[in-house]
């Protein structure tokens, strides 16, 4: 299985930053430590007219120059730096060539990725340019899909690509969330499923499963992107739910079991994950990666 990855563009963040820049090193030295199934690649920057497949033009160049505002720039929750850019560039680029790849060999992952609450026209909460509405549009452009299917299942709702693919009937938007984490203003997916603070294993599955069945009742997709996010763990400090580490195995297969049914590759990106122990974080991004290439290979529908 092919993985795509960005961790060596570091972004300079001051001391004491909760964003845990250094989890994306160590997913990949786990990988290849124990998994020698998957092969690496760096990936490319994403240009500017691609970007503006989802983001303004204005957006792009503001960020590009160093032109945000103080506000902006703590909205992001980044000090803006040429490496913020370029690392935002290749994470970007790493969607799309996991997405070309998965169309070949049914799946592929980005290491990073899962940027889902930048919005057009400014980024929010860690994002600076949203990777998976980007990748959609890209592949619609390039005639390699008709309809995408984003499955978000980071902690956090992904407002930005719902809000910028909001009026898109060719990609659906499903969000499984907690009900009471950040974003706190929620924009409107196809599909949001908002669980209760403390939800478990068992109930997380049980909506999960009654959400794809929504899914695919209602769209036929050529493609899915499938945010991974390790939050949803229960050592997560910024994460509210209670998934075990085989319950998050249990999610990543039951997401995986429903595409090759379906004959549908899927491009993986690894979303948040802020664990009170990083090495938490770090195992379930290995074991999603673990899952994942299990499933290459998968008859890709004609």
């Amino acid at each position: 299985m092919k993985a795509f990855y960005s961790d060596h563009f570091v972004l300079p963040l001051p001391a004491g930053h909760r964003f845990p820049m250094q989890k994306y090193r160590l997913l990949r030295e786990g990988i290849r430590a124990s998994n020698p199934n998957v092969t690496f690649h760096e990936a490319s920057p994403a240009t500017d007219g691609v970007l503006a497949l989802a983001h303004h033009p204005l957006y792009i160049a503001r960020v590009s120059k160093g032109e945000l505002s103080p506000l902006e720039q703590r909205t992001i929750g980044f000090p803006w730096s040429p490496q913020m850019v370029e690392r935002s560039r290749r994470s970007a680029g790493a969607t799309i060539e996991a997405c070309r790849a998965a169309m070949t060999d049914g799946v592929a992952a980005n290491l990073a990725g899962g940027t889902h609450h930048a919005y057009a026209d400014h980024g929010e909460g860690f994002c600076v340019f949203n990777d998976a509405a980007i990748a959609a549009r890209l592949m619609q452009a390039e005639r390699r899909v008709d309809k995408v299917a984003i499955v978000d299942l980071d902690v956090h709702q992904g407002n930005g690509t719902a809000a910028i693919l909001g009026n898109d009937d060719s990609v659906f938007t499903l969000s499984l969330h907690g009900e009471h984490n950040y974003p706190f203003r929620k924009e409107a997916s196809d599909l949001d499923v908002a669980l209760p603070d403390g939800t478990g294993d068992a109930d997380y599955l049980s909506a999960l499963d009654d959400a794809l069945d929504r899914m695919f009742r209602r769209f036929d997709p050529g493609l899915i992107i499938f945010l991974a996010g390790a939050d949803p763990h229960e050592g997560d400090r910024l994460g509210r739910l209670k998934l075990t580490l085989d319950g998050l195995g249990r999610r990543d297969h039951l997401v995986m079991s429903r595409a090759r049914e379906r004959g549908i590759p899927v491009a993986a990106a690894m979303a948040g994950g802020y664990g009170k122990n990083i090495q938490d974080t770090v195992a379930v991004h290995v074991q999603t990666i673990g899952i994942l290439s299990r499933y290459t290979r998968i008859p890709i529908a004609a």
